[in-house]
């Protein structure tokens, strides 16, 4: 819901007073060397506060002057609200005339399927699809992808939020260091700033925003740590946001130092082949000694298998008890397995194991990288192209309603195939096409807005066939990641 009406106008300005927000934004700028000049930023706003703030700091250009885009992605999760936030989001962009770009995703489904709670997969897709997003751009622009900045409205609270949280449920120093101001092409302006100078800013210049109910569900750790920790804390000490944020300042300085040393003795002492098998020097990892040896091991994991940053610290240490056993061996989450092998500990993927489709956006044209499921590719194609075959097919553009998105099936999808009047399951399109049960999660799907385009590897949809009147046609092609049982 709102928290006040927002009514654009041209006269939208603050105090001089209130100017303290822009300059600590600047001040974070400057400090962490986020923004490089005339580098484009995709802002990620939501509608909250944090984020429309960050927004209108932006298209003031008190950040400097940068080409700026607005990325919003609307989960499905609340409904009518979610479709508020999105309305919300396209009119003030369309009073800044910032273009605004939106997404829509089924974060719950996406969540069950991965078995994440709601705020870590709607974190993943979101980051997921604005790194894509700006890949995308940069390419329009001519840009070298390094160059463009993710923004988003992270600040102080948040910071000091998850930190506690992390304190709660167990964490290391990293974890504990918190929300960094830069993380590769992601910035946070706003990290410095508390979110009642935030809101006493916005509110000043007459500015609205969306308020999201479930931030205030105390159910939540989040909300719990927001509405019940927090204020106890503060009563002890009124500085107590800006002394912990000292304190992760001093925490990041001494991880940071720590794992890039990691990060040498990872290239030194492991062998990767991306996305298949990691081997690991078992000697000269237990020279290290144990706070070494566990770091340079998750270095080298991670390094391997970018979904092994979900590993539980027990894993780790499993791990690092096992360089010492000439017997180990041990499953580990995430389809992957762990074992000694002479000199050496191997992880690689269980066989057997079940391969997911990474989500992404598919440009037209472009590329999305389905990590172990492969990649789509999208090219232009003849407007009289109708060849096609199960990996490769021709689209009609103009049928194309929204941004693609590409995922796997969910239970209950349907979509019209080719040639067909009716619906049809893609359960049951993928039994008939007898794609293993183990693999079925692999095959994409390419979703316009709630119709599906394509079941990859299967059929098409009937809606975007190539016809006479075609006027633009595209060739998607899905390139395999991994090898299918002989039959």
């Amino acid at each position: 819901m709102l928290s006040r009406a927002w009514v654009p106008h041209p006269g939208f300005g603050y105090p001089t007073c209130m100017s303290t927000l822009a300059d600590k934004a600047r001040a974070a700028d400057l400090r962490y060397a986020m923004l490089p000049t005339s580098a484009p930023v995709l802002a990620m706003v939501s509608g909250g506060g944090d984020s429309v703030a960050l927004l209108r700091l932006l298209a003031a250009g008190e950040l400097g002057e940068h080409p700026l885009r607005v990325l919003h992605v609307n989960h499905g999760l609340r409904e009518d609200a979610s479709e508020g936030d999105e309305s919300f989001v396209r009119e003030l962009c369309d009073h800044l005339a910032v273009e605004c770009r939106v997404m829509r995703y089924d974060v719950g489904a996406y969540a069950v399927a991965e078995k994440l709670n709601l705020e870590d997969a709607g974190r993943r897709i979101r980051y997921r699809f604005a790194n894509e997003e700006l890949d995308a751009w940069c390419g329009e622009l001519g840009v070298e992808p390094e160059r463009g900045r993710i923004a988003v409205a992270h600040t102080r609270d948040d910071r000091v939020e998850t930190f506690l949280m992390r304190a709660i449920t167990g964490g290391g120093t990293g974890s504990l260091a918190g929300i960094a101001p830069v993380r590769g092409r992601i910035v946070r302006p706003l990290i410095g700033c508390d979110r009642a100078e935030v809101r006493a800013w916005l509110d000043a210049g007459g500015a609205g925003w969306r308020e999201d109910e479930s931030n205030s569900d105390t159910a939540r750790m989040r909300a719990y740590v927001r509405e019940r920790i927090v204020p106890q804390a503060a009563a002890l000490n009124p500085a107590f946001r800006e002394t912990l944020a000292r304190t992760m300042d001093l925490l990041a300085d001494d991880d940071e130092v720590l794992s890039s040393t990691a990060r040498e003795r990872a290239r030194e002492y492991s062998t990767v082949e991306p996305g298949e098998r990691v081997m690991l020097q078992r000697a000269p990892l237990l020279a290290l000694g144990r706070p070494m040896a566990r770091r340079t091991v998750r270095e080298a994991l991670i390094g391997c298998f970018p979904e092994a940053s979900r590993l539980e610290s027990a894993h780790v240490e499993a791990l690092v008890d096992g360089l010492a056993d000439d017997a180990f061996a041990r499953d580990l989450p995430e389809g992957l397995r762990a074992m000694s092998e002479y000199d050496s500990m191997v992880i690689l993927r269980r066989e057997g194991s079940r391969i997911r489709v990474a989500p992404g956006l598919l440009p037209l044209p472009g590329t999305t990288d389905l990590g172990p499921a492969g990649m789509l590719v999208a090219g232009i194609a003849e407007r009289d192209d109708r060849s096609g075959e199960p990996c490769s097919i021709v689209i009609d553009v103009a049928a194309v309603g929204g941004e693609l998105v590409v995922d796997g099936w969910r239970e209950g999808d349907r979509m019209q195939p080719l040639g067909m009047m009716g619906t049809r399951k893609l359960s049951d399109m993928l039994i008939d096409a007898k794609v293993p049960e183990r693999l079925r999660q692999a095959v994409p799907v390419v979703r316009d807005g709630d119709r599906i385009v394509w079941l990859a590897g299967v059929r098409m949809a009937e809606q975007y066939r190539v016809t006479g009147s075609t006027a633009r046609a595209m060739r998607l092609t899905w390139k395999k990641g991994f090898m299918e049982p002989a039959s």
